[in-house]
């Protein structure tokens, strides 16, 4: 187990995740979990899981409408766990992104085994990583654990929020436009809505004490795109 893993599970009945979760608490694992698909999805953007175990049978939306929403932002391991076990729903989820599709019934041992290969797609991005760490003047971000590090302290970002800024720092110097955010960040070839860049950007500097009048990480190039600081 790499260590500290953190788990989120989205799963409705009560018994089913104090189970799975005991389980994982007892290996070590960090747990928190979310009862509604809404819940879940808001709970994926805020407590920056490594894992996501998805139930498809959620009482405000469909599971496979919490998996799309995931995948539009993130490639986090993400395995369903669930007792609808027509091939039809398997397949679809695994077309859908699913990293793993498990019916229930299910063993522990079984699960715990398929966490753990969960956990070798953590290793396998931290691996093909050129850059693990980026080092700015009062910034540090560890692609490796996700962390970002402003004058020392522990900055938490959202998925899209952690995106934006990766593919601003990745290219320091460099103008990126407002396609490339919308196709690398939101996933649209597309230019996506110039209002929803501006609210992630203004959030990120926020959060990154980069937000007075005279920047010090990320310049706007009006009419064009952002520009992240030379190292």
């Amino acid at each position: 187990m790499l260590e500290g893993t953190r788990v989120l599970i989205i799963e409705d009945e009560i018994k089913t995740v104090n189970f799975i979760a005991m389980a994982l608490r007892a290996k070590g694992y960090k747990v928190t979990s979310a009862q509604t698909g809404q819940s879940g999805i808001l709970s994926f953007c805020t407590s920056n899981p490594d894992i996501i175990l998805l139930d498809l049978g959620l009482p405000d939306m469909d599971g496979m409408k919490v998996l799309e929403e995931i995948r539009k932002v993130s490639d986090i391991p993400l395995m369903v766990v669930s007792g609808r076990k027509s091939e039809s729903d398997i397949i679809s989820a695994l077309d859908a992104g699913a990293n793993d599709y498990m019916t229930k019934p299910f063993s522990m041992g079984e699960l715990l085994a398929r966490v753990r290969v969960m956990e070798r797609f953590i290793s396998r991005e931290s691996v093909t990583k050129s850059d693990a760490v980026l080092q700015f003047d009062g910034i540090t971000i560890d692609t490796d654990r996700r962390r970002i590090y402003v004058d020392g302290e522990d900055v938490h970002l959202t998925p899209l929020e952690y995106k934006l800024l990766i593919i601003l720092a990745s290219n320091p110097g460099k103008v990126i436009t407002h396609q490339q955010i919308s196709r690398d960040v939101w996933g649209y070839r597309e230019s996506s809505d110039a209002k929803s860049i501006r609210v992630c950007m203004a959030s990120l500097r926020k959060k990154i004490k980069d937000n007075s009048p005279t920047p010090k990480y990320i310049f706007t190039e009006i009419g064009v795109g952002y520009r992240f600081a030379d190292k």
